[in-house]
């Protein structure tokens, strides 16, 4: 049975906000009551990159777009090897 309390995403990300705002983790786990390691998971969560074009993405969207692009380079990869088994080859090869 699995003990552990259920915080909503804006408490999450006020949590991540207040710590890339100069809080601490020590400070933030005391004084919000929330452990250690679901503190530091929420930082990694809902930490933000903006791109060379101003787009702001989360870690959980960079993950989700690495995954997306390792997907199409399987099927791209896959449909190279359907056309050279299916592309006739000439004799001058």
């Amino acid at each position: 049975m699995s003990t552990g309390k259920r915080y909503d995403e804006d408490f999450k990300r006020t949590l991540v906000d207040l710590y890339h705002n100069g809080k601490t983790q020590v400070s933030l786990v005391k004084e919000y009551g929330v452990s250690q390691t679901a503190l530091s998971k929420w930082i990694k969560q809902y930490s933000t990159v903006e791109t060379e074009d101003g787009e702001v993405l989360t870690a959980r969207q960079i993950k989700e777009l690495q995954q997306r692009n390792a997907r199409l380079e399987e099927e791209n990869l896959i449909l190279k090897k359907a056309i050279a088994i299916f592309t006739p080859h000439s004799d001058k090869d």
